[in-house]
């Protein structure tokens, strides 16, 4: 007698049930390995060449905020504050209390005019 049964116009053998492991030639199977290892070697140099690119970016940015900052408390502000600590008010800071922009050093316009007007309405209400 013969084992084999026939459903939905399909002979089937008896035996296990699932999947059934593809015949997979083993020199193809390992080239896709090496493939993938290679993609996978390529998007991890990719990625920490954007960091590092990244990481150079954002050191260049705090050295230029360094010498900002270094500029910023450099002889102008000295002056400034030892002008006050004698009583007296430099020309450019009564410029930011009064809101006269033309007097006030370029590098500071900006920043400074948005701390003057605030001043101005605090010292007007206070």
């Amino acid at each position: 007698m013969d084992d084999n049964k026939i459903v939905g116009g399909k002979v089937k053998k008896p035996g296990k049930r699932g999947r059934k492991p593809a015949k997979i030639d083993l020199k193809a199977k390992l080239e896709r390995s090496r493939q993938s290892a290679r993609e996978c070697r390529a998007r991890k140099k990719l990625r920490y060449q954007y960091l590092e690119e990244l990481v150079s970016s954002k050191e260049r940015a705090i050295c230029a905020l360094r010498e900002e900052l270094e500029m910023v408390t450099s002889s102008l502000y000295k002056q400034w504050c030892s002008a006050m600590d004698q009583g007296k008010i430099p020309s450019e800071i009564k410029a930011l209390l009064t809101g006269d922009d033309q007097k006030m050093p370029q590098g500071s316009s900006t920043k400074s005019s948005k701390n003057g007007k605030n001043n101005t309405t605090s010292n007007g209400q206070g």
